[in-house]
């Protein structure tokens, strides 16, 4: 059996633990050694979230999704292990899909990056509860990362224990402003909306070249841009007819457009083993 979940952008700018945003970049994971597929060790996370959902036995896995970055590589692999361990043992997709999210989101301690990888889309977690956000833009991410990678780990020690109170009310403001700008298709909005207060200037001095963000909201430039979780990616949404041009105009580094993932982690019921190869 092969499982499949995608990659994820979190926060969303201003929505801190609680935004997440799927990416069409996926993680594949097998209990058998199919075509293309590496075996895994067992500090993977996959690993971890699978034994930890219940699973046993050997895996194998594979995914573009470049690690330390800020796209949930880790999110998107605990949810596609756990998921692999409960479809195995009987729960339907939609079971098995709660229940992935669930290990995940306690293995990674915040749930925006699981609830993305599980579910697809944009979507709203807090309190084990998921929401997802009507997505009205007919748009496309395009990402950039350096070189370089960043440990969340060490980003989110420098976070401050306490923010001030109207750092706080800004940030509720506009968390509820962005939400509202997804399902409305309210473009001014949204460029102002990803400015929040929760994530201040330390994280970034772990994400080298992440001032590439692009300006946004323009003619030709994206709709609005942010930084993916603790970096160094920028994710930027973009009218899918500028894509390219926004790709093009950003300094030097690793630059890709990828659609948003609508479906979230899935069982891939194909002829898995006539496939020469997934990708």
């Amino acid at each position: 059996m092969l499982v499949r979940a995608p990659a994820s952008s979190a926060n969303l700018g201003s929505g801190f633990d609680v935004l997440g945003l799927a990416l069409d970049v996926p993680f594949w994971i097998a209990d058998e050694p199919l075509a293309d597929l590496l075996a895994m060790d067992d500090r993977h996370p996959a690993w971890e979230a699978h034994r930890q959902a219940g699973g046993d036995g050997d895996l194998w896995w594979r995914s573009p999704i470049p690690p330390g970055r800020g796209m949930g590589f880790s999110g998107a692999a605990r949810v596609a292990g756990a998921m692999l361990a409960l479809v195995g043992a009987g729960e339907d997709e939609r079971t098995a899909r709660d229940g992935a999210f669930e290990v995940a989101s306690t293995l990674e301690g915040h749930p925006d990056n699981a609830a993305a990888s599980a579910y697809g889309g944009v979507v709203a977690a807090a309190g084990g509860r998921v929401v997802p956000v009507h997505d009205a833009f007919d748009a496309v991410i395009v990402l950039w990362w350096p070189d370089s990678s960043t440990s969340t780990r060490k980003a989110r020690a420098v976070l401050p224990a306490a923010v001030p109170f109207g750092d706080a009310v800004f940030n509720v403001g506009r968390v509820a402003l962005l939400v509202a700008a997804f399902a409305a298709g309210g473009r001014g909005a949204v460029a102002g909306a990803v400015q929040g207060r929760l994530d201040p200037d330390a994280p970034r001095a772990f994400s080298p070249g992440s001032g590439a963000a692009p300006p946004a909201g323009g003619p030709g430039r994206p709709i609005a841009a942010w930084l993916g979780g603790s970096g160094p990616t920028v994710a930027a949404l973009v009218d899918r007819d500028r894509a390219e041009q926004v790709a093009a105009a950003l300094p030097p580094g690793h630059r890709r457009v990828v659609e948003i993932d609508r479906v979230g982690a899935t069982v891939d019921k194909s002829d898995l083993l006539s496939r020469d190869s997934i990708s």
